[in-house]
């Protein structure tokens, strides 16, 4: 018998040096010398410590972890390719993707980067793969002269490899979110998961799924015997901190001048903006809108990233990790029949998948009626008037909003804009000025909902 233990996704948890010392004092506490300690992909960034010029920020984690193996996430990817390049080389575990191409040669090979590896538990020999999303080159614009190819067919030969050296166990690391197509070519006992930020435990074709959400708020313990797995979850608040790693990150928070207050709230904000209108949607869309000087404020909930509520008093930090990618807000000139279209995509019905019952957009001084059985934005409302087909309406929204056309389809860098400040002065500024909603104020009405949304 094996035994794993798997994170994934805990991205920004250097932001919150207690959470990351309990996260490391869990792993510590469960780990013995026949545990395998695998990450699943976006465990480097985004968060603020890296954005705010601390690319390292997770080696002091994973130096007190000592991880065996870890893949490729997408956010590897939000920094610069020569910065990944050397966290890579300095970090203490395997990085395996089999399905990251860099020209004619596997991405980050002469950093250690291999498509599968072997490693010993419990006197047998584990061999474990990885893959990305294929998306990653889409979606990050750092990668974009990398090839992320389909994860099947690079998955299926990396264990026919591992197959080949004779192993006694096979063991995915997946980034690619959607990991049911995986399950159903493969025959592998586990695939530890990442990417899609809600918890999974399935079997699919005998096959277990496993996905922990973000922010290293969980830890998914794995027994793997003749072939069969099996998994427990543990909480990572009640697991007892690592101080060394606690206080590390606690200077450099301070030193980077992080931890100053700009708000005080009087109730709960919750960080979730893909489940229809919310207080930190509306904040981050009105701060953009306000600051761009625009009639419009358009924002896409995905790019605010879920996290524990905001309560009580809120730092720089905390305002900067609602939005902790290196963007500009910009002011946008946009004909009215596009901006509607925009708004219809709001709903995320074009994207498909799990998006198809989510709702990503957030909007500021616009109304929108929404019938979900019919699929149709029954009205747009642009301050107190209809929204005009025929008007061109200056819209503020993020830079990654335009360039990403598939977001909102309408959009695209193509239409007039101009640069108004880095998005986190934005925020910041106006946390100081206008403080931050507790509540959602009406202005995206659904209707027609399935009673489980």
């Amino acid at each position: 018998m094996i035994r794993l233990l798997h994170y994934a996704d805990i991205e920004n948890v250097y932001d919150d040096p207690e959470r990351a010392g309990r996260l490391a004092g869990l792993i510590g506490d469960l780990r013995d010398s026949d545990t395998l300690v695998c990450g699943a992909g976006d465990n480097t960034s985004p968060g603020v410590l890296t954005l705010k010029g601390d690319a390292f920020a997770a080696l002091p984690f994973f130096r007190a972890v000592d991880p065996d193996v870890d893949t490729l996430g997408n956010h590897e990817f939000d920094r610069q390719v020569s910065s990944l390049r050397d966290l890579l080389a300095e970090s203490p575990q395997t990085w395996v993707c089999a399905n990251a191409r860099d020209g004619d040669g596997r991405f980050g090979a002469e950093e250690g980067v291999v498509p599968w590896t072997v490693l010993e538990a419990d006197g047998d020999r584990v061999g474990v793969f990885g893959v990305a999303s294929p998306e990653t080159d889409d979606i990050s614009p750092q990668a974009a002269d990398l090839t992320f190819t389909d994860p099947v067919p690079a998955a299926r030969d990396a264990v026919a490899a591992l197959r080949d050296r004779g192993v006694d166990h096979v063991v995915g690391l997946s980034h690619a979110g959607e990991d049911d197509p995986l399950a159903r070519a493969l025959d592998v006992p586990v695939i530890l998961g990442g990417h899609v930020h809600e918890h999974r435990t399935e079997y699919v074709d005998g096959t277990l799924l496993l996905r922990p959400g973000s922010g290293g708020h969980r830890l998914s313990e794995v027994t793997v015997d003749d072939d069969a797995a099996s998994a427990r979850w543990h909480a990572v608040a009640d697991a007892d901190p690592d101080p060394a790693v606690v206080e590390e990150y606690r200077d450099r928070m301070a030193a980077l001048g992080l931890d100053e207050t700009v708000a005080v709230l009087d109730g709960p904000v919750e960080r979730v903006a893909y489940r229809g209108e919310s207080a930190v949607g509306n904040f981050v869309a009105d701060a953009i809108r306000e600051a761009a000087g625009a009639g419009v404020g358009l924002m896409h909930g995905a790019s605010i990233r879920e996290d524990d509520p905001l309560r009580g008093e809120v730092t720089v930090a905390d305002v900067v990790s609602l939005v902790p990618f290196d963007n500009d807000a910009l002011a946008v000139e946009v004909p009215g029949d596009r901006l509607r279209r925009a708004l219809r995509d709001a709903s995320a019905h074009h994207l498909g998948g799990h998006h198809r019952d989510r709702w990503y957009g957030q909007v500021s001084n616009a109304r929108i009626l929404w019938d979900h059985d019919a699929v149709e934005l029954v009205e747009a409302r642009v301050g107190d008037e209809p929204l005009d087909p025929d008007r061109t309406y200056t819209v503020g929204m993020l830079d990654y909003v335009l360039r990403r056309g598939g977001l909102f389809r309408s959009l695209d860098p193509d239409l007039p804009h101009e640069r108004v400040d880095g998005v986190h002065d934005v925020l910041v500024d106006h946390a100081r000025r206008a403080g931050i909603p507790t509540e959602a104020d009406g202005r995206i009405e659904r209707v027609n909902l399935p009673t489980d949304a």
